[in-house]
């Protein structure tokens, strides 16, 4: 895997967590991945709420732990994909055409499906601190996705 670079955030509530996301998705171009790691209630949802926003999408943002991949239009697209029941699958299940496709697409639990994710792709790794906060590390693998870490904690700070 290539270079990569990080920075970490500390975030007070799903508020700020919805708006740190919502400045990344207006940032984001189309073909972008982004995969999102953290205990159950950390925030990935909250956090691709903010996301869609940032992508101008209207609709409300759930879950899909149920239906594995939901769909919503905005700017670019947004294909919100939960992998968490995915676990030791290993047939083909198409999620490459919208990895490699015309919008941005959001992973929860990309452990799950690692043998279909490129190289180049902005994890972040959501954590509960004590005092409810959230801590996100943004690691961004490949120089697309280091230059939009370098823009956010520009913007954010």
């Amino acid at each position: 895997m290539k270079e990569m670079k990080e920075w970490k955030v500390v975030t007070d509530s799903p508020l700020q967590t919805q708006r740190l996301a919502e400045m990344i998705g207006r940032i984001l171009s189309a073909g972008s991945l982004i995969t999102l790691s953290g205990d159950l209630g950390a925030g990935k949802t909250t956090f691709t709420q903010g996301l869609a926003r940032g992508l101008g999408i209207e609709k409300r943002v759930t879950s899909p732990t149920f239906t594995i991949m939901k769909e919503y239009q905005g700017r670019l697209p947004l294909y919100h994909i939960d992998a968490y029941r995915l676990e030791n699958i290993t047939q083909d299940l198409g999620f490459e055409d919208y990895i490699d496709g015309d919008g941005v697409c959001v992973i929860e639990w990309a452990g799950f499906i690692e043998y279909v994710l490129p190289d180049e792709l902005l994890n972040i790794e959501f954590t509960i601190n004590d005092d409810n906060s959230r801590t996100l590390l943004f690691q961004g693998h490949g120089e697309k996705y280091e230059e939009v870490i370098s823009q956010i904690c520009t913007q954010w700070e």
